[in-house]
C-alpha cells in the first residue's frame, strides 16, 4: 500500500511541473501566435515539453507505476493534460477533489494522435495500405529511363520517391517524375515527390589513379599516423611518394570542393571523411593548405576516394545552408515537387534564408529539415518553431553524417531524442540513412539491420537508399514495418533531463520577452 508520505511527495512534485507550464502558458500562446495555423496548439504543447523536461521525471515513474499510474512516460503530445490528469488521479487517491485551471479544450491523447496523423497525411498524402509509416525510396539514374522499375518499386511499397538533386540534372530529374507518375497512375496510388537540394555537402576533390596495377582506382592509399596535406587550390590528389627504402618523400594530399571550409579549421579539431571511414586530426594550419594526421586504420591500407562527404565535427561553420546551385535548383525543386528537403540547416538563419528564398514563387512544396550536424540538433526545438510558418513541414533523421557528428556512441540517443521532440510539436519524422545498406546493395540483410529496420517503425516514414536489389529492400521493410506496428506504438521513456530543451526553452523565453 502506498504511503501517505510517498504520496505527498508525488503530489508536491507533479504540482510543480504542472504550476510551471501555468506560469509560462504567456510566452507559450506568444510563440503560438507566429507559426501557421495548422501548428498553433503544437507549438504550445512543445515548448511546454521543453520546460518539463528540463526536469528529471525519472524520481516519479517507479511510485507512479505503484499506484498504477505511469502517464509521464507518454506525455510528448499532449503535456499539460498529461500532467494534469496525473495530479488530478493522485488527489482523488488522497480523497481530495481537484480541476485543472484551464476551462478551455486543450490536447489529450486520443487529440494528439489525430494531430500527428493529420500533419503526417499532410506531408506524404493518405496511406494507400494498412501500414501506417511510408517508405521512401531515393531514385536511382535508371529510374529516368526505366519506367518499369518504378512500377516494381511503388508494387512492393514505395509512398514517397526521393530524387537526390546533387546527382543527375534537370533533364534526368524530369524523366524520373514523368516515370513517377505515370506508374503511379496506372497503379491508381499517389506517390508524393520528395527532391534534396545539396547545400553546402563538403567533398573530396578529384584523385589520381593508385593501387595494383590491374586495380588501379581514382584513390589516395592512408595508414594510421600517415600525413594527409588538404591544399587550398584545386589539386589532383595524390598518395604519398616514399624512396625504395620506405623513406617519406612527400606526403599524400587531396583538396575540397569549397576551399572555404578551411577557414574554420583549427589544430586539434578532427576531420572525418567518407561517413567517418577515415578520422584525422588537425595539426597545422597555413595559407596554402591544412596538415591532418591519419588517427585510425589497421594493416590495409584506408582509401580514400574522389567525391566522397567530409565532416568537421568539432569546428563551428559558418556556411550558408543554401548555395547557389541550391536556389538555381529551387526552380525545378518548387514547381515539380511535393515535399522539398533542407539539407545542413544548422540555426534559425538558414531556415529564414530559405523562407526568404522561397517567398519568391507563387506556391511552395513541403519542407522537411534535414538533421545531419551536431548544431542542428542543439538548435533542433528552435528550428522547428521557425519551421511551423510554412504549413506543411517535417524532419528528417540524416544518421550517416549526424554519427559522424556527434560519434556512433550516442547516436542511438540522439535519434530518440528527435523522435521524442517531434513527437511533442506534432512533426512527421523520416527515419533516414543507411536502412536495409547491404540488402539493398548485396542481397543480403545483416541481423543488425533487421533490428534497425524494426524500429524504425517508431517514425512515421523510412527512408531507403538506392542500390540492385533495392525492390526486394522495399518488400522487405514493407512486410516488417506491417508486422511491428500491431506491437508497437512508440515506446514510454525514462524522461531523464534533456540537455536541448533546457538550452532551448532559455533561449525561447529570452527571444520572446525582447519582442
Amino acid at each position: 500500500m502506498t504511503s501517505s508520505f510517498t504520496l505527498k511527495k508525488l503530489e508536491k512534485g507533479i504540482e510543480k511541473l504542472y504550476n510551471e507550464i501555468l506560469e509560462h502558458d504567456p510566452i507559450a500562446i506568444k510563440i503560438s501566435k507566429k507559426v501557421h495555423t495548422n501548428y498553433r496548439l503544437s507549438a504550445i504543447n512543445l515548448y511546454r515539453y521543453l520546460l518539463v523536461r528540463k526536469h528529471d521525471l525519472r524520481k516519479y515513474h517507479d511510485d507512479l507505476s505503484e499506484i498504477g499510474l505511469s502517464g509521464l512516460r507518454t506525455l510528448e503530445g499532449y503535456v499539460y493534460k498529461n500532467i494534469a490528469n496525473v495530479l488530478r488521479l493522485i488527489k482523488l487517491i488522497k480523497g481530495e477533489s481537484w480541476e485543472p485551471a484551464h476551462k478551455t479544450k486543450v490536447l489529450g491523447y486520443r487529440g494528439s494522435r489525430k494531430l500527428l496523423k493529420k500533419n503526417t497525411n499532410n506531408l506524404f498524402g493518405k496511406p494507400t495500405s494498412k501500414r501506417k509509416a511510408r517508405i521512401m525510396v531515393t531514385m536511382p539514374t535508371e529510374a529516368a529511363d526505366d519506367a518499369a522499375l518504378v512500377k516494381e518499386l511503388i508494387k512492393a511499397g514505395m509512398q514517397v520517391a526521393r530524387i537526390n538533386m546533387s546527382h543527375d540534372d534537370a533533364n534526368i530529374w524530369k524523366k524520373m517524375i514523368d516515370n513517377i507518375k505515370s506508374m503511379a497512375k496506372d497503379l491508381g496510388q499517389e506517390i508524393k515527390i520528395y527532391m534534396d537540394i545539396s547545400g553546402p555537402k563538403i567533398r573530396t576533390g578529384p584523385m589520381e589513379l593508385a593501387g595494383k596495377k590491374k586495380k588501379k582506382r581514382a584513390q589516395i592509399l592512408l595508414a594510421k599516423d600517415d600525413v594527409l596535406m588538404v591544399k587550398r587550390k584545386p589539386v589532383v590528389g595524390k598518395s604519398a611518394r616514399t624512396t625504395k627504402k620506405g623513406k617519406l618523400k612527400s606526403p599524400a594530399y587531396c583538396s575540397l570542393n569549397s576551399a572555404e571550409v578551411l577557414n574554420y579549421l583549427n589544430p586539434g579539431e578532427r576531420v572525418c571523411f567518407d561517413d567517418g571511414k577515415i578520422e584525422t586530426t588537425c595539426i597545422s594550419v597555413d595559407k596554402q593548405s591544412v596538415t591532418l594526421r591519419v588517427l585510425n586504420g589497421k594493416k590495409k591500407p584506408l582509401k580514400l576516394r574522389p567525391e566522397k562527404g567530409v565532416n568537421l565535427p568539432d569546428s563551428r561553420l559558418h556556411l550558408s545552408s543554401l548555395t547557389k546551385k541550391d536556389k538555381n535548383d529551387l526552380k525545378f525543386a518548387v514547381k515539380n515537387a511535393d515535399i522539398l528537403g533542407y539539407s545542413f540547416v544548422r540555426d534559425l538563419a538558414d531556415v529564414h534564408h530559405l523562407q526568404e528564398e522561397l517567398a519568391k514563387y507563387p506556391q511552395n512544396p513541403a519542407i522537411v529539415l534535414k538533421i545531419e550536424n551536431r548544431m542542428a540538433f542543439d538548435n533542433l526545438p528552435l528550428l522547428i518553431l521557425a519551421a511551423m510558418k510554412f504549413p506543411v513541414i517535417g524532419i528528417m533523421i540524416a544518421r550517416g553524417d549526424l554519427m559522424v557528428e556527434i560519434g556512433d556512441e550516442r547516436i542511438a540517443e540522439v535519434q530518440d531524442q528527435i523522435l521524442w521532440i517531434c513527437e511533442s510539436a506534432h512533426i512527421p519524422v523520416i527515419w533516414a540513412t543507411q536502412v536495409f545498406e547491404t540488402l539493398a546493395k548485396k542481397g543480403q540483410a545483416s541481423r543488425a539491420e533487421v533490428t534497425d529496420a524494426a524500429k524504425s517503425t517508431r517514425a512515421e516514414c523510412v527512408m531507403l537508399n538506392k542500390g540492385p536489389y533495392i525492390t526486394e529492400a522495399v518488400t522487405k521493410l514493407s512486410r516488417i514495418i506491417s508486422r511491428m506496428e500491431s506491437h508497437t506504438s512508440k515506446k514510454k521513456n525514462k524522461m531523464r533531463p534533456l540537455h536541448v530543451a533546457q538550452i532551448s526553452s532559455e533561449v525561447i523565453d529570452t527571444l520572446m520577452q525582447a519582442k
